[in-house]
């Protein structure tokens, strides 16, 4: 039952960030204000998630993992509540921050706890999942921009399921308690420090892995929308719902990637991913191609990156050791927060010179930097 539940936390986790991108083109039009300011807006949100993320293991000892947890989410659901309220990019970026804070403690605290009490298998699921919520919130948005309703009831759609799930973690709170399971082998307990663990051979390469491939999702989440409005001229309304078409990608490859990634392993489930994602860039880049071409890229621009994450993350132990992995997840978790903070607004800025048909060419620079630096991690520890 606390499993199910920890799904639907993550589910509540991936909706916010994928609404942002879904609903600006509305937004933007409605307040009047550059295009840009989304790239702001979730400037803060990330940096509040960087955060708390850092904050949550002090969290952990002060109160129960499960009731940071369900303060994560009441921190979400309000802030949510403010975005549907708000009338101005001010008071947007006000709510950012509680949104930012309570989502960077649910995503720490549930992927320790997970990692600590359940099978490697329960984190695969648990990111798709997430790819749900993703995937749910341009639908959500396009859902009421389609029946020429304001942008501000998928947020208020969204509040209602977060409070749902917020009771359900409130009510599940004794399960914490209890959970590790007979017969498991107790985790690594690591013993070398954080900066011990800097200095290993390849972490470097591997922090600029994770930056790389969480800049190139956040970009493509935060301005696929845009990119179908202003440059290929799709409505509005679609668009909202076109975008959601790079998350339902993750997802199915998230699932697709949990049947296979035994037999493959950690590093052919990242060259696959980075191939297929090579692909779907050039779709969407293909500026003659009919709308469905680009439409598609998105969808496999997706479906590569899906096994990517998971499957970086999962190599960490076998990459640099069991007992330097726990402080270098943190680093590594850090170093992507990093690329998806910094690089979406830095487009955002971009979009005035370059102009927003640059979208794909950009996401292909930031691919290149991926592949690069997870050869160069292959290399370093192969050696």
């Amino acid at each position: 039952m606390l499993l199910i539940i920890l799904y639907f936390a993550f589910v509540g986790l991936g909706l916010p960030g994928a609404l942002l991108g879904a609903a600006w083109p509305a937004m933007q039009r409605e307040l009047s204000v550059p295009v840009h300011y989304a790239g702001i807006i979730a400037m803060v949100i990330s940096g509040g998630t960087i955060f708390s993320s850092l904050m949550a293991d002090k969290m952990t000892k002060i109160i129960r993992p499960g009731l940071v947890v369900a303060l994560g989410v009441f921190c979400m659901a309000v802030a949510m509540l403010g975005f549907s309220l708000a009338d101005s990019v001010g008071l947007m970026l006000l709510w950012a921050v509680p949104l930012g804070l309570g989502s960077g403690a649910v995503d720490a605290v549930i992927n320790n706890y997970t990692a600590v009490h359940y099978s490697s298998r329960h984190m695969n699921w648990l990111h798709c999942f997430w790819g749900l919520g993703a995937m749910a919130g341009p639908y959500i948005m396009g859902f009421y921009l389609a029946r020429g309703m304001a942008w501000n009831y998928g947020y208020g759609t969204v509040v209602a399921a977060q409070a749902g799930i917020f009771v359900a973690l409130i009510v599940s709170l004794r399960l914490w308690k209890g959970t590790h399971r007979a017969g498991d082998a107790a985790p690594p307990v690591p013993t070398g420090g954080l900066l011990r663990a800097l200095r290993i051979r390849g972490v470097k390469f591997a922090m600029l892995a994770f930056f790389g491939y969480c800049a190139l999702e956040g970009v493509a989440a935060l301005w696929a929308s845009t990119f179908l409005v202003y440059h290929r001229g799709v409505g509005v309304e679609s668009a909202a719902l076109f975008a959601s078409f790079f998350f339902m990608g993750i997802t199915v490859g998230r699932i697709l990637a949990g049947f296979i990634s035994n037999r493959l392993g950690d590093w052919r489930m990242i060259s696959l991913g980075l191939a297929i994602t090579c692909v779907g860039v050039v779709e969407v880049w293909l500026p003659f191609a009919p709308i469905w071409v680009c439409l598609g890229g998105l969808l496999i621009v997706g479906l590569g990156c899906g096994p990517i994450f998971p499957a970086l993350m999962h190599a960490t132990p076998d990459n640099f050791g069991a007992e330097n992995s726990q402080a270098l997840v943190g680093v590594q978790m850090a170093a992507a927060y990093a690329g998806a903070t910094l690089v979406p607004p830095l487009f955002g800025g971009m979009i005035g010179v370059v102009g927003i048909g640059f979208f794909p060419v950009f996401l292909f620079i930031l691919l290149v930097l991926t592949v690069g630096t997870v050869a160069g991690l292959f290399l370093k520890i192969s050696c």
